[in-house]
């Protein structure tokens, strides 16, 4: 049921109450395709048909492989809407009768295509990483395909997960007439963002870029010694087999993927992959354009997701339907590091499926197209509640905390003095973290566990225990006067919640490459905290020993910390989990934090309840 709390829209599953008078807005909320239905359940009744692989010519004559599945009974001309799905994963595996997405959506009478873009799975081509400007012009020529089927409506709708949302993003990026909508869940709105937080080189990318680049080129079958691994074996062709054997030749044309180590600022990537920024945030200007419908799931514990979610609530115009959770990566499993009985949480897969669907019918009726709103729903962690608001930065207050002495995390400042911190370039981290997640080598799960079990090598400073509950909603912006022995250096920040048995719960955390500190003040997202342009003509490098203030946005988190709770930040130089090195090579840095009225500190954006 869904009640007001002041210009927000408060949703609780299982509890009884009554809608106040002035919520006359949100009972027409409820009549939306823009509703979040935390138990809303949608079953199919139509059979999946005979799938039918064929070759569409797109940009440069490249041949594209896509799988046409519709459902069973159907004719010919037998009209359907249709729901395109574009994937570097293989859209198939052979001999196969169907794929996940047709197994998913045909049941509830859509013709499904799902195709491999150019240079993957048995596509003609090259693919040199993510989205070149070709595979996103393909695009077009394959919804001019799909609109002159006999079986076709002439509307189109784009899905994804993950890689697949964010071809669900460009797609709608070419403004093509046909597209009615787009469902991109769990996307990677700022590619280089996810790739370099803060600048940082995440090594979860290079470990993708090596499964997705075997995959691709076909590595694997060529190792005659286990034929179990065969990969050409489980593509699925369209014709025959020279004709896949023709198509991975030319995947083999496609140059080596940068190592993320190797790069240092978002100019020196873009001049690597011919200037082209494929990410959906570098497009939101041309998907606003298109004016299509978007639902867009995402989660404040996959890598940054949540802040792509946030950022496409500020960039874009589109109607806008943004849903934040507690999950890992495609949310299959919910984790709130301040409650137990999270496999109890709503809405479950099945119930994130069934949302989709009603916003699919929404878009090809035209009825989600006519909504006046963007909207947000998010999870609050441990209050365990769903909230929806019209508005981003919801209204907060800032409540600052001071690092100070004795590890205390204080309402005010301490006198002046320093903490020291020799950077141990091997301190580890959990694997099952919110960047491995997203593509890296581990489960895919997310649980941090108890962070007190890394603060040996960081930072730590406490709080005392709260005297009433504090609910921490947006982002936290931290502000660190430095001091290092090296020019540059990684600067994490942690936030925590300390339980009254000492268990620490991971929150949020944020990290900035010291070169990258200058704030770029024209960024659109001042709105959010401190933003950084990542780019050489920007560059500072430290003087070593000179005091320098780094100000920069933890990514954001909705959570209710309890009365007697603890907050905790931790800091720290090195994360070799998950992280490169910076610098590489020489003395590890000592960094001095400073304390003080001009000292370390964070706001955290505190909501009155």
């Amino acid at each position: 049921m869904t009640i007001s709390r002041g210009d927000e829209a408060v949703a609780h599953s299982g509890v009884k109450t009554k809608l106040p008078p002035e919520a006359a807005d949100v009972r027409e909320e409820q009549k939306s395709v823009f509703l979040l239905d935390l138990n809303a359940e949608s079953q199919g009744t139509d059979s999946l048909g005979e799938l039918n692989s064929v070759y569409v010519p797109a940009h440069g004559g490249v041949r594209i492989a896509l799988d046409v599945t519709r459902p069973m009974g159907d004719s010919d001309s037998t009209k359907r809407d249709t729901i395109l799905v574009m994937t570097c994963y293989g859209r198939g595996k052979k001999d196969d009768p169907s794929n996940s997405y047709a197994d998913l959506l045909v049941p509830h009478g859509y013709s499904v295509v799902v195709g491999d873009v150019r240079g993957t799975g048995a596509s003609f081509g090259v693919w040199p990483g993510h989205r070149s400007s070709e595979e996103v012009m393909d695009f077009s020529y394959i919804l001019d395909w799909i609109v002159v089927q006999p079986w076709s409506t002439g509307n189109v709708l784009a899905y994804g997960m993950s890689y697949t949302a964010n071809s669900a993003d460009l797609i709608a990026s070419r403004c093509h007439p046909a597209l009615k909508g787009i469902v991109p869940r769990y996307v990677d709105y700022d590619i280089f963002f996810e790739t370099w937080p803060g600048g940082v080189p995440n090594l979860t990318l290079d470990r993708w870029s090596e499964l997705v680049e075997s995959l691709n080129r076909d590595k694997n079958s060529k190792n005659k010694t286990n034929r179990s691994r065969n990969l050409r074996a489980g593509i699925r062709p369209v014709g025959s087999d020279a004709e896949l054997a023709a198509a991975l030749l030319e995947h083999g044309q496609a140059p080596p993927f940068l190592s993320v180590s190797k790069i240092t600022s978002k100019d020196e990537w873009l001049s690597q992959i011919s200037e082209f920024d494929f990410s959906p945030q570098a497009a939101a200007d041309l998907i606003s354009k298109s004016g299509v419908p978007i639902q867009n799931w995402s989660s404040w514990f996959d890598s940054g997701a949540a802040q792509g979610s946030i950022r496409r609530f500020l960039l874009q115009s589109n109607p806008m339907n943004v849903i934040i959770g507690p999950w890992n990566h495609c949310g299959r499993k919910a984790y709130d590091p301040l409650r137990a009985d999270v496999g109890q949480l709503v809405p479950t897969m099945a119930s994130q499926e069934a949302n989709d669907f009603k916003f699919m019918t929404g878009c090809f009726n035209g009825q989600a197209a006519s909504q006046p709103d963007k909207l947000i729903h998010y999870y609050t962690c441990g209050e365990g509640v769903w909230k929806s608001t019209r508005s981003w930065p919801v209204p907060a207050a800032h409540q600052r905390w001071y690092m100070a002495s004795g590890s205390r995390l204080s309402s005010s400042p301490d006198e002046i003095g320093f903490d020291l911190l020799q950077v141990d370039r091997e301190a580890r981290d959990v694997l099952t973290n919110r960047w491995d997640t997203n593509g890296g080598i581990g489960t895919g799960e997310v649980d941090y566990g108890d962070r007190q079990n890394f603060a040996a090598a960081r930072l730590a400073y406490t709080s005392e225990p709260l005297v009433q509950d504090l609910e921490v909603t947006g982002h936290a912006i931290v502000e660190l006067n430095v001091s290092s022995t090296r020019e540059d250096g990684i600067f994490f920040v942690y936030l925590e919640a300390v339980r009254q048995d000492g268990v620490s719960c991971y929150l949020t955390e944020g990290q900035l490459r010291g070169v990258h500190r200058k704030v770029w003040n024209d960024s659109p997202f001042s709105v959010l905290g401190p933003q950084q342009s990542y780019l050489s003509s920007d560059a500072e490098p430290l003087t070593p020993g000179k005091p320098t203030v780094l100000a920069f946005t933890l990514l954001p988190i909705s959570a209710l910390i309890p009365a007697g709770y603890s907050l905790r930040v931790c800091l720290a130089g090195s994360e070799s989990t998950t992280f490169a090195n910076v610098p590489a090579e020489g003395a590890a840095p000592e960094v001095k934090f400073h304390r003080g009225p001009g000292g370390c500190y964070i706001d955290l954006p505190i909501v009155e309840r």
